[in-house]
């Protein structure tokens, strides 16, 4: 007992002296954080292989990546600009719907990765050590990557429908930069909910699907809640789906303002996910690939 006793004693005293810590502890936030930014190389090579390993299998390739968004966009043209006529009260209705689509669809997918970035990753995550985030970074990064690829379809059909090129398409760049930290955010929350929840990535296609019917993807929020009481515009528009998709088509259109609010909202909503998100999932660092 008491040689026992002692030897603990001796162990505790060596754990202390030479700072170790137990295997698969959670690290301080601090030190988990410069660990993951050590890790960025990996992260952007990981996430690129991931983008090419993702359609390897199919005949065309990486050739998807450019047709599903041009095939959804003709989709959607014919539901609802033609169907159901969304498009009345939008001057350019092909470019507005293009670039709603598009930029949608990166948070969207963002988030329905990034939900199974640790279940999807169990070998991975069982057998090597590293901060856990690097799989929803790479998730992010993976889709961040697949809307760039995508601008190739989104920038000529904005210019052929009537836009003219000018130095407010720079602003698209902070309205990516700042989407792109709310779409992180969101990975890492539902990352965390994924690990512990398997069914997660099961329920997000239905959740998505509801959330952009009520951005402003397809109809203008405007003309839609005309004669509606002036809470139901406000609720749509300050819904963070709606903010990134009105801040892009600001950058790109010209005849799309946007409230002087939007782009605080856009910094507020980036800020708040990528922060709440982060913590979140850093406080669940211990259980991955353990539950």
């Amino acid at each position: 007992m008491t040689s026992t006793a002692h030897s603990s004693d001796e162990v505790a005293a060596l754990v202390a002296r030479y700072g170790l810590q137990r295997a698969g502890a959670r690290l301080p936030l601090g030190t988990y954080t410069r660990q993951l930014w050590a890790r960025r190389h990996f992260i952007t090579e990981f996430s690129t292989a991931s983008n090419a390993v993702g359609f390897s299998r199919s005949f065309l390739g990486q050739a998807w990546q450019l047709l599903t968004p041009l095939l959804n966009v003709a989709v959607y043209y014919l539901i609802f600009g033609v169907l159901l006529h969304t498009k009345r009260g939008v001057d350019n209705f092909i470019a507005f719907l293009t670039i709603g689509l598009f930029v949608f669809s990166f948070t969207s997918g963002s988030l329905t990765a990034g939900a199974r970035a640790i279940s999807g990753n169990l070998g991975l995550t069982r057998s090597l050590h590293f901060p856990r985030a690097v799989l929803p970074v790479s998730t992010t990064l993976t889709a961040l990557q697949q809307l760039v690829s995508s601008m190739v379809i989104m920038v000529p059909v904005v210019l052929l429908t009537g836009e003219p090129l000018s130095l407010r398409w720079f602003l698209l760049i902070p309205a990516v930069g700042l989407q792109a930290a709310f779409s992180l955010g969101l990975a890492f929350l539902f990352a965390r909910l994924g690990a512990r929840v398997p069914d997660t990535s099961q329920m997000l296609p239905f959740i998505t699907r509801v959330w952009m019917y009520t951005s402003g993807v397809m109809y203008s929020i405007t003309e839609f809640t005309k004669g509606r009481p002036h809470w139901v515009k406000t609720v749509l528009e300050v819904n963070p789906g709606a903010v990134y998709v009105n801040v892009a088509r600001n950058a790109l259109l010209t005849n799309n303002p946007v409230h002087p609010y939007t782009w605080p909202l856009a910094i507020g909503w980036a800020i708040v996910a990528l922060g709440a998100g982060y913590l979140i999932f850093w406080q669940g660092e211990e259980e991955y690939g353990r539950v």
